[in-house]
């Protein structure tokens, strides 16, 4: 059994929960300015390297990560909550891994509809902002032509004002 000072096992302990080098020197009680460099060191210790996978062993529990999250996940799409979702999501993937023939097994159709599914959490809005954000040279034209109805409709409302002025005025 590895036997490290304080620092060095809380930021274990911290990195068996979080798997975050940087975050977990943060909780162990690293500078914030440090963390990034003391993380990365401590991981390269062969006595750190012993004790996480000493914790891991240990680290053992009753609930099912990936089903509470994927329980998380549908309750956050039916109530609309999009970051909750994501955020859901996220954790799915880091706790299922991101394993390349998962990937490879989901076929097209799969794909479309977890994008759908999302953009409906995310929300029309949103979507558009994206969209916006990510494809620029699609949406300029769009852009251009809303300028020029909302010129023309200034327009001719500023000449229906003119008209009810110039009626409103009695001729001298």
């Amino acid at each position: 059994m590895a036997v490290l000072k304080e620092k060095p096992e809380k930021f274990c302990q911290a990195y068996i929960i979080s798997r975050n080098a940087t975050a977990a020197a943060k909780e162990a009680g690293y500078s914030e300015r440090s963390a990034y460099n003391q993380g990365y060191e401590l991981l390269k210790r062969a006595d750190v390297k012993e004790r996480i996978e000493e914790l891991e062993e240990e680290y053992n529990t009753d609930v099912d990560v990936i089903s509470e999250l994927e329980k998380q996940y549908e309750q956050a799409k039916i109530n609309g909550n999009g970051a909750t979702a994501l955020k859901a999501l996220e954790l799915l993937s880091r706790v299922r891994g991101n394993n390349s023939s998962d990937i490879l097994d989901s076929n097209l159709e799969t794909l479309e509809d977890k994008i759908c599914s999302t953009m409906y959490i995310v929300g029309k809005e949103k979507m558009y902002e994206l969209f916006m954000k990510t494809f620029p040279e699609d949406f300029e034209e769009e852009e251009e032509d809303e300028v020029n109805v909302v010129k023309q409709v200034m327009e001719e409302d500023h000449n229906i004002l003119k008209e009810l002025e110039d009626e409103a005025t009695p001729d001298e």
